[in-house]
């Protein structure tokens, strides 16, 4: 297969191309500098620049680009730049899809989203059927799907990846609090009772390589693990894995302080369950908490195929 891939330079962009090639995919890279070597490809998102060539007669497109939700503090400029990071990027891809002859377009494209769609859902477990919520990633998200609208209205199968928290030492949820665990001084977010969308970092890509090949899914995914845990249950599960206790709790009100208006997002409760990863019978290598942090801290970012 050959898989056309933007976003390929963050933690989850760089992992996927790694098992790609693994795999014996042929990947293609876009790239926003000068390209630099036989694989990468230049574009402009933002500008809505990027050759048809580029994607014509590709296998499929991913796009994960975006601008990270916690690496900085929520100003309003920021906020900004979260938004376009996203929704530029997929429209371009969308518009450039939809304008391909149908003999020359690719056949699927998996674009991401967040699990933040459905905002504070409490107690309830919510499914791909469940409305979308109300506060600023939710809408973020609400555009970002909506730019795909172009390729899936063109006959593109296109599937919206509403990912969780992927488990690994290397990126994501678990890299800035690797360290404060690790001295004793892990602890609960908040009041600890927020349900948390885990899932391990193998099981993503699992999922992503899955949804590549699977005719019958399309529209929204919960890329989640099928048992989110509340904050203090992981925290607790967390600590044990690296034989540390966890006696500090952050309230909220510190977090608020640290993280600014980010710091919502850090004590928000999402019981994401995933629908229709279980419709398509995936089946998870790592179903409980505890093996998917064995994994997350001791095993590389990438597994090799099924039979090598």
């Amino acid at each position: 297969m050959h898989v056309v891939l933007a976003g390929a330079s963050g933690f989850l962009g760089s992992t996927l191309a790694a098992q790609l090639r693994l795999a014996g995919h042929t990947l293609t890279r876009l790239v926003r500098r000068t390209p630099d070597g036989p694989e990468e490809r230049a574009w402009d998102p933002h500008r809505g620049d990027l050759d048809p060539a580029v994607l014509a007669d590709a296998d499929a497109v991913v796009n994960l680009a975006g601008a990270g939700v916690g690496d900085r503090r929520w100003s309003a400029e920021y906020k900004r730049t979260i938004r376009a990071s996203r929704v530029a990027p997929a429209r371009t891809l969308a518009a450039v899809l939809a304008a391909l002859p149908a003999d020359a377009r690719p056949a699927v494209l998996l674009s991401a989203s967040g699990i933040g769609c459905y905002g504070d859902t409490a107690d309830s477990p919510v499914d791909e059927s469940a409305p979308l919520g109300t506060d600023f990633l939710a809408g973020v998200c609400r555009d970002w799907e909506a730019a795909t609208a172009p390729a899936a209205d063109a006959g593109v199968r296109t599937c919206l990846l509403r990912t969780g928290l992927p488990l690994h030492r290397d990126g994501g949820f678990l890299r800035p609090q690797l360290l404060p665990f690790r001295l004793g001084l892990g602890g609960t977010f908040g009041s600890g009772r927020q349900w948390l969308p885990w899932l391990s970092l193998h099981d993503w890509l699992r999922a992503v390589q899955l949804l590549l090949a699977d005719e019958t899914v399309a529209g929204p995914v919960n890329v989640v693990g099928p048992a989110p845990v509340r904050n203090r249950t992981f925290t607790r599960a967390f600590a044990a894995a690296l034989h540390r206790p966890a006696f500090w709790p952050i309230p909220a009100v510190a977090l608020r302080v640290v993280l600014g208006e980010f710091a919502v997002e850090t004590v928000r409760s999402i019981r994401a369950v995933p629908g229709v990863l279980s419709a398509a019978r995936f089946t998870f290598r790592h179903a409980d908490l505890d093996s998917a942090l064995a994994a997350a801290l001791h095993e590389p970012r990438t597994y090799p195929p099924a039979g090598r």
